[in-house]
C-alpha cells in the first residue's frame, strides 16, 4: 500500500486516471492486449512513414541531393537520429506516442511520473528486437527477395510478440529489460 501511495505521488498524472476500489484502495492498471499493441503498432508504422517522408525531404534539401557515398550513409544516420528523437520525446513528454494515444496506450515506468531519458533510449534500443533478428537472418542467408523478406520480418515479429505470453504482466520483453510497462488508459 506505501509503494503504491508513493508511486501515485511520484506519478501525479496517473492518480486520477486510477479507478479504486471498495477499499479505497487503487485499482490494478489494466495492460493492453496483444492484439491492442501490434494494431497500434502497426498505425505507428503508417505515422512514422509521413515522419521519415519529411525527414528525407528536409535531407535532401539540405545535403542538395548528394549521391555521395558519405551523404548516402549520412541519411541512414539521420534517419536512426529522428526515428529516436520521434519515440523518445513522445515517450518522455507525454507517455504515448499519436498512434498510442488514439489505442489509449501509455508507456510508464513504475515510480516515475515522466519515463526518464535513460529509460528511454534503452527501451528504443531494446525494441529493436522487433526487427533485428530478421535484419541478421536477411544478412547472414543473403535474402534479397520481398517475399524471403517479408517472411523472416513476420517470423521476428511473431516470435517477439509471443515474448508478451510468457510474462506474468502480459509485457513485451523490451518493457520487462528496460523497467517499463504499457498500460491501457479507460475512455475520457
Amino acid at each position: 500500500m506505501q509503494a503504491t501511495k508513493q508511486a501515485t505521488e511520484q506519478a501525479p498524472e496517473l492518480a486520477p486516471k486510477q479507478a479504486t476500489t471498495q477499499a479505497g484502495r487503487p485499482a490494478p492498471v489494466a495492460t493492453p492486449s496483444i492484439r491492442r499493441r501490434v494494431t497500434a503498432m502497426l498505425y505507428e508504422g503508417l505515422l512514422l512513414l509521413a515522419v521519415e517522408m519529411f525527414a528525407v525531404a528536409l535531407y535532401m534539401l539540405v545535403t542538395w541531393n548528394s549521391q555521395h557515398p558519405v551523404a548516402k550513409e549520412g541519411m541512414k544516420v539521420y534517419l536512426l537520429l529522428v526515428t529516436a528523437g520521434y519515440f523518445m520525446w513522445s515517450w518522455i513528454d507525454s507517455g504515448h506516442t499519436l498512434a498510442m494515444k488514439t489505442w489509449r496506450i501509455k508507456v510508464v515506468k513504475p515510480g516515475c511520473a515522466r519515463v526518464p531519458f535513460r529509460t528511454a533510449a534503452l527501451r528504443f534500443l531494446l525494441a529493436w528486437g522487433w526487427f533485428l533478428p530478421a535484419l541478421l537472418v536477411c544478412w547472414a542467408f543473403e535474402l534479397h527477395g520481398k517475399g524471403q523478406i517479408a517472411a523472416a520480418f513476420l517470423v521476428g515479429i511473431a516470435a517477439w510478440a509471443t515474448t508478451a505470453l510468457f510474462d506474468k504482466d502480459r509485457q513485451f520483453l523490451h518493457d520487462r529489460l528496460a523497467g517499463t510497462r504499457l498500460i491501457f488508459l479507460p475512455k475520457p
